[in-house]
């Protein structure tokens, strides 16, 4: 057999071979593409102080709030925005309201003094997502209590406009400096924490632990990606949270001021 004919057989062979490899090379790009995709979500947008995408609030009830949250801005700066969705497109309330709070960039560049109160009808999820220059006031006990106490009894009755006003309403309370009457009912909450709530907890916090010991080779040298990374710790609301947030806002009409949050608040469902 000449050499020609060794090299066309050769060639071929190698065609072959790379055919399998080049298809699933696209695909693995295909899938990845959609991946991606799917984990950016269609977030709606900034259209004033109250969002209300799920139509939960009659034109009354939302131009009450409205009101009510200029007034708080104009006094204090602080921009307390509310956003209902008719749903959080198979993410976490937690994962969802720091996008959206990052996408919006809530509160001023400098005092990163925003904070959301987004609902979530179809998966009967709530969420407040505090930037970080307000964490200070409207702290994870607080505003778990504020959930707990002035917004799910009402939404549990059907009373969407009443539940998000009185979660205004306790959110402002509290950045106004009158947070006596809050801070009593988290500290009540707090010494009388479920025992099965926190056996479950510590349960999760040893298993964590041994996930990440386990990846680590059991060395101790392992590593969370090669440029760093963030640690995901339970929050609040009994969901996870974490991650950074410095996006913007709009232009024209209301406007979000470029304001980060790092997950600080609390989530709750009804």
């Amino acid at each position: 057999m000449g050499s020609g004919e060794a090299r066309r057989r050769g060639a071929g062979a190698s065609a072959v071979l790379l055919r399998p490899i080049a298809t699933l090379v696209v695909l693995l790009a295909v899938f990845a593409a959609a991946q991606a995709g799917a984990a950016e979500p269609d977030l709606p947008k900034l259209t004033g102080r109250v969002t209300d995408a799920a139509g939960l609030l009659s034109a009354e009830a939302r131009g009450g709030i409205e009101a009510r949250l200029k007034a708080h801005e104009d006094k204090t700066t602080d921009q307390v925005v509310v956003a209902t969705v008719p749903t959080l497109q198979g993410l976490t309330v937690e994962d969802y309201a720091n996008r959206l709070f990052r996408a919006w960039g809530l509160g001023d560049k400098a005092k990163n003094n925003g904070a959301l109160l987004l609902v979530a009808p179809a998966e009967r999820k709530v969420r407040i997502e505090v930037g970080y220059g307000l964490e200070g006031a409207l702290t994870d006990a607080l505003t778990k209590v504020i959930i707990t106490t002035a917004i799910i009894p009402k939404f549990k009755a059907g009373d969407f406009a009443g539940g998000i006003g009185a979660g205004i309403d306790a959110m402002l309370a509290v950045l106004d400096r009158d947070a006596d009457a809050w801070q009593r009912r988290a500290t009540v909450r707090e010494d009388s924490a479920d025992p099965g709530q926190v056996v479950i907890w510590l349960i999760v916090i040893l298993v964590l632990v041994f996930v990440v010991w386990r990846m680590s080779g059991g060395s101790g040298r392992g590593r969370v990606g090669r440029g760093g990374g963030f640690i995901v710790v339970p929050g609040a609301g009994g969901g996870w949270s974490g991650g950074f947030s410095d996006g913007g806002g709009f232009g024209g009409g209301f406007s979000g001021g470029g304001g980060s949050s790092g997950g600080g608040g609390a989530s709750g469902d009804w």
